[in-house]
């Protein structure tokens, strides 16, 4: 795509849109969306120091988040701005987007380079953008709490601000009002920018219209812990704090010590520090009161699809206006693996929720999903309607290491502990016995099936000590082009060709470079995972022993996703137990014993008509060695 041609009419007319403003050519036509008229190079970029009620770093001061704002400066003191936001802990020390992009000053303070594009293209547009330092990071001040409350209400204050409901200052201490801003603001952001972005949202504060969460978290207990259990690929909360302050260790010692503490990595519990950081239980209460536009990687090894899954319910079953995506990739941007589509879709929605243009965006289908690399189709709702569990037992002494839509049969089945079993060997080759694992599968499926949901595997187990990990995958068994989301760019190669989303100066160009889908042949995938500490059955707040002589009947959800099985692949279910790459600990070396009749996998099935998508590859496959690496939430 070229990059628009930035074109100022001599005559304007403001147009109010939705309490917004925007300004077109006087003779115009009907606005069915905004339009580059407005001048990048000349837009006002100043800097505000927002007011906190908070002071986590304990020095008497209030804490303070730094505002980088650039505006239309067509549209100062003749009409008011909706903003677009993203607030973020990583403007300075580790930068943003595929090509780590970090704020630049100017000698005066303001910023010349603002990361991403969004910037670019919506400042001509009419929109003001704002990224914004949390609370520790950069040149905010008060301390990084990762997720929690100071975090929150740092991002929460900008809004506040907005709205005409806090105060700001300039860096020599001129007191700021919002004047421009018409109180439309919606939050946009990956990984962990779009996490405090759910997280603003379940404050319910006023002014904040839309979200666009990508791959981001909605409870930060299950993306650092795993149902008991601590997940080793992923950063702890005192190391995530330490990557991004922009304070001395000195003037947040006791919050980093309280994120140690609190967090309880010895137990493993959900306790009051990571309830302060989940964001579900507001959506479930109707507390959300932005829309929401969701995208994640059904692939993401990093924030896990649980953090989709659980936040989508809740928003689904309180009405919140929503969309979704659903991507083959792992921790990616959309903006690098559907470029074109996403940016279209973007404007649009943004256009819809924060300048009011009836743009018939909320009339197109609420789910696009990815069915093989640049292979999309979409659904009117999410799950596709119709979706309906169906129950497969794990058939016992009559046809072993069967998966059986029949009743469940009588049997037994031992496992021994075995932690040096890596997931290649726990899935490959399933006709193989090998220690620590069983594998159950289908007969070759007869026409295609649809998984879309959470799946849910149920285990009547007694373990020989007093707990132990139980973990499950359903794999796809068959041959076929996959996206490789287990290389190293998790589903994308960087290319060395660019092209340009939006206006430019000599300081910032708003080109990024291209990318493709790394692609690659693989006997089988792994479609979902999920884990669970037996000691936590009950609960996750407290642990209870496994008696030695008890069976427990105990459901491990796993990652929700939306993939369809062709016709002629076998559907797979892995059973074993420590897991040595996804969680840490309660690796005892137990023998488990399984009475399949109570064992069974509940799968949400959409009906067959969805399951016809075409699933062709692309021709051109990038294939680099596979790589496992410790994950940051970037």
């Amino acid at each position: 795509m070229r990059t628009p041609r930035l074109i100022i009419p001599l005559v304007l007319a403001v147009v109010l849109v939705g309490g917004g403003a925007y300004a077109r050519p006087a003779h115009a036509a009907a606005l069915t969306q905004t339009d580059p008229v407005y001048s990048y190079t000349d837009a006002i970029r100043e800097t505000v120091y927002v007011d906190t009620a908070l002071d986590n770093d304990g020095d008497h001061v209030p804490d303070k988040v730094v505002a980088d704002i650039i505006r239309p400066r067509e549209l100062s003191g003749v009409a008011t701005v909706p903003v677009i936001m993203d607030a973020s802990p990583y403007y300075d020390c580790c930068g943003r987007g595929n090509e780590s992009e970090t704020k630049v000053y100017a000698a005066d303070g303001t910023v010349t380079k603002f990361p991403l594009y969004y910037d670019n293209y919506f400042v001509p547009r009419g929109y003001a953008f704002i990224a914004a330092d949390l609370p520790g990071t950069s040149k905010s001040t008060g301390c990084e709490d990762v997720g929690g409350p100071e975090e929150v209400a740092g991002a929460k204050a900008v809004i506040d601000w907005l709205n005409g409901r806090t105060t700001a200052h300039t860096a020599s201490g001129t007191a700021v009002v919002a004047s421009w801003s018409n109180g439309k603001v919606g939050m946009i952001g990956k990984s962990w920018d779009g996490s405090i972005a759910n997280g603003v949202a379940a404050t319910g504060v006023a002014g904040l219209v839309t979200i666009v969460p990508i791959s981001a978290i909605s409870s930060w207990y299950d993306y650092e812990r795993v149902n008991g259990s601590v997940n080793p690929k992923v950063s702890s909360v005192t190391s995530l704090q330490s990557l991004v302050t922009g304070r001395t260790s000195s003037a947040c010692s006791a919050v980093a010590s309280a994120l140690s503490s609190g967090s309880d990595a010895s137990t493993g519990n959900y306790n009051a520090f990571w309830a302060a950081r989940d964001y579900v239980p507001a959506a479930a209460a109707g507390q959300v009161h932005a829309s929401v536009f969701v995208v994640h990687g059904m692939n993401d090894l990093n924030v896990q699809g649980v953090n989709f899954g659980k936040w989508w319910n809740a928003l689904s079953a309180a009405g919140v206006p929503r969309k979704i995506w659903l991507s083959q990739e792992g921790h990616v941007d959309p903006f690098d693996f559907r470029r074109a589509a996403w940016v279209d879709t973007l404007h649009q929605w943004f256009d819809y929720w924060l300048m009011g243009i009836a743009n018939g965006i909320m009339s197109t289908p609420t789910a696009d999903v990815e069915r093989a690399a640049d292979t999309w189709s979409t659904s009117s709702v999410w799950p596709p309607a119709g979706t309906a569990t169906v129950n497969y037992s794990l058939a016992g002494t009559a046809n072993p290491g069967t998966l059986s839509t029949a009743a469940p049969a009588a049997g037994t089945l031992s496992i021994t502990d075995s932690p040096s079993l890596t997931e290649t060997n726990a899935v490959s080759s399933p006709a193989t016995s090998r220690t620590g694992r069983k594998v159950y599968e289908t007969a070759a499926l007869a026409t295609a099936l649809h998984i879309a949901g959470t799946p849910t595997v149920t285990l009547k187990v007694k373990s020989s000590k007093s707990t132990t990990t139980l973990s499950a995958r359903l794999v796809d068994y068959g041959t076929a082009t996959r996206v490789n989301y287990r290389s190293s760019g998790e589903g994308i190669t960087t290319l060395t060709t660019q092209t340009c989303w939006g206006s430019a100066t000599t300081a910032d160009d708003a080109c990024y470079k291209d990318t493709a889908k790394t692609v690659s042949s693989s006997a089988q995938q792994v479609l979902a995972r999920g884990w669970i500490d037996g000691a936590h059955r009950d609960s996750l707040s407290a642990t209870t022993a496994m008696s030695t002589s008890t069976y427990y009947t105990i459901t491990i959800q796993l990652r929700p996703i939306d993939q369809v099985i062709p016709a002629g692949h076998q559907l797979g279910l892995v059973l074993t137990l420590s897991d040595a790459e996804f969680v840490s600990s309660h690796s005892t070396g137990a023998t488990v014993s399984y009475d399949l009749s109570g064992c069974a996998l509940a799968l949400p099935v959409a009906p067959a008509s969805f399951a016809a998508s075409a699933l062709s590859a692309p021709a051109t496959v990038i294939d680099p060695a596979q790589t496992t690496t410790r994950l940051t939430l970037r």
